[in-house]
Parts: structure tokens; C-alpha cells; sequence
């Protein structure tokens, strides 16, 4: 009997906490997203070198590769989130700020049209535009086949906005 009752209190605190998560989540608000393109890799493990400069990919099990254009109105914000993966962000125009979870200071990182950031994935982050155009960007975001490209996260605390 007491183990029927660990799994009925097992479950509801189960339950609760993804409900919890569901509830705190915070989506994106002003953001249009235009699927580009999705393809499925087997393990990748590639390397080259030209001169000085050196990449190297290097992934087990299958993969997929998703690229993306968002645009985000003025006043917009992807809300916060992680990715299971790596993404490769090009700001085509606007202005991109976003923020990092875990910086008590919440110090915003700003990049321009033209410039781009890696988001090297599992990191909670919000990409918000503060500007007065709409803000495009350009995203490739490589993460494990069948995995979700976006996890909604809570808000943690650290922002005033």
C-alpha cells in the first residue's frame, strides 16, 4: 500500500512541476518566424583548415539542421528560452540585444546589423529587439533528430524587464 501512495504523490508532484513549467513559461511576443529550411545528417565529423583559420564539427548520432529568419517588431522579445544545440545567429537588420540567465547583472549584449553571435545551446537566454525597426535574423541551429529547436523557460528573476 505505502508504495501505490510514493506513486500517486510521485506523479502529482510530477504533474505539477511540468504544469509549473508550462505556466511560468515565457513565449516569444512580436516574433515571425519563416522556416528556410530543415535536413537530417547522420553523425557529422568534419574538419578544415585554411591558413590560420580552423573549423571543426563534430557530432554523434543523427542531427538536424534548422535555418530560420524571425523577425521581431520593435518592443519584441523571444521570451526566454534554450536551444539542445548550437545556432549561429546573423542580425540581417535591426539591432539584437539579448541576455544571459545566469548574469546577476543582467548586462544586455548588443549586436548590430550585419554582425552575428553563437548561441553555443543549453544556456537560458531572451533576444529582445529595443530598437525602433524590426529586427531579422538569420538562425541555423544544428540539435539531436526529432529534439525540439526552442524550450520555453521560465523567467529567472534577474531582469527588470
Amino acid at each position: 500500500m505505502k508504495s501505490k501512495w510514493f506513486l500517486v504523490l510521485f506523479l502529482g508532484l510530477l504533474g505539477a512541476a511540468v504544469y509549473g513549467g508550462t505556466v511560468l513559461a515565457t513565449p516569444p511576443s512580436g516574433v515571425t518566424t519563416l522556416p528556410i529550411a530543415t535536413g537530417r545528417f547522420d553523425a557529422i565529423d568534419t574538419k578544415v583548415k585554411t591558413g590560420a583559420w580552423k573549423a571543426t564539427i563534430r557530432t554523434k548520432g543523427v542531427s538536424d539542421l534548422h535555418v530560420l529568419q524571425n523577425t521581431i517588431v520593435p518592443g519584441g522579445t523571444f521570451g526566454w528560452h534554450s536551444h539542445p544545440g548550437p545556432s549561429l545567429v546573423i542580425v540581417k537588420s535591426g539591432t539584437a540585444t539579448f541576455y544571459h540567465a545566469d548574469d546577476p547583472t543582467c548586462t544586455p549584449h548588443v549586436v548590430p546589423t550585419g554582425s552575428g553571435f553563437v548561441d553555443s545551446g543549453g544556456a537560458v537566454h531572451v533576444v529582445r529587439n529595443e530598437g525602433n525597426v524590426d529586427l531579422v535574423t538569420i538562425v541555423a541551429s544544428l540539435v539531436p533528430a526529432g529534439a525540439a529547436r526552442r524550450i520555453d523557460q521560465p523567467d529567472p528573476g534577474n531582469c527588470p524587464f
